[in-house]
């Protein structure tokens, strides 16, 4: 595999992360009533980074990359990544 191909695959295993990372950070800031200290692209990073992280630990669970069960669980670890990062929890 050469390096091009290594970076494609994992540029389209990270994709997920960062769509749902960065929509929830956006969507957060549509819907928030006020506005927080961090910036939306910030909040993003971190949402991707959590879900990252999950879809590395769903490969290393299920043995294999897609399983709705892992993009599932990034669901949940981003939405609650954006409420902890946008401060829900002393609301």
């Amino acid at each position: 595999m050469s390096l091009l191909d290594l970076l494609n695959h994992l540029l389209n295993f990270v994709a997920p992360a960062l769509a749902v990372g960065f929509l929830c950070a956006l969507m957060g800031r549509a819907f928030r009533r006020k506005a927080g200290g961090r910036a939306w692209w910030a909040e993003g990073a971190i949402n991707s980074g959590v879900g990252a992280l999950v879809l590395l630990g769903g490969v290393v669970l299920t043995g294999r990359d897609g399983a709705m069960a892992t993009y599932a669980a990034l669901v949940v670890a981003c939405g609650t990544s954006q409420w902890l990062v946008s401060d829900g929890w002393r609301k």
